[in-house]
């Protein structure tokens, strides 16, 4: 293949859409915008959701709920998915749950839930547990550390 046998997929280029240049080429007198109008104009069109003056979607739907933008969003791991990736004794902290896979991202922090069954001695060091969490990995005999 060469240089010069290139050429692209057919179909793929179309020819410029030459407007104003007479009645005859299909695109002549309004080039294709009709008769007046904002849209006929020089310039920027009406603004984005504008709707002719009809009420717009966004004021005509109903508005429901409270979004919290200021909300801590904490990455979850369950114990018993811990207990399955590590052995006994090993330090177990935001950059191991990564490793491993548990977490994707660290968001604004980890929080280790009590699902499951650990018998394996951990030590285990995030942002928060729950209650039964912690109680859990201090039964098997590791420590639970938060940060």
């Amino acid at each position: 293949m060469k240089l010069h046998e290139l050429s692209p997929n057919p179909g793929s280029v179309k020819d410029v859409k030459r407007v104003g240049r007479g009645t005859s080429s299909g695109h002549g007198k309004t080039s294709g915008k009709g008769h007046k109008g904002m849209k006929a104009r020089a310039g920027k069109g009406p603004r984005l959701g504008f709707e002719g003056g009809q009420m717009p979607i966004q004021r005509r739907v109903p508005k429901r709920g409270f979004n919290n933008i200021f909300a801590k969003q904490n990455a979850i791991v369950n114990i018993a998915d811990i207990c399955e990736r590590f052995n006994d004794g090993d330090v177990v902290d935001a950059a191991a749950l990564i490793a491993s896979g548990l977490v994707k991202k660290e968001l604004d922090g980890i929080k280790v839930l009590g699902y499951g069954e650990c018998s394996k001695k951990l030590t285990v060091k995030v942002n928060a547990f729950s209650a039964s969490a912690k109680e859990k990995i201090e039964a098997a005999g590791g420590t639970a550390e938060t940060l």
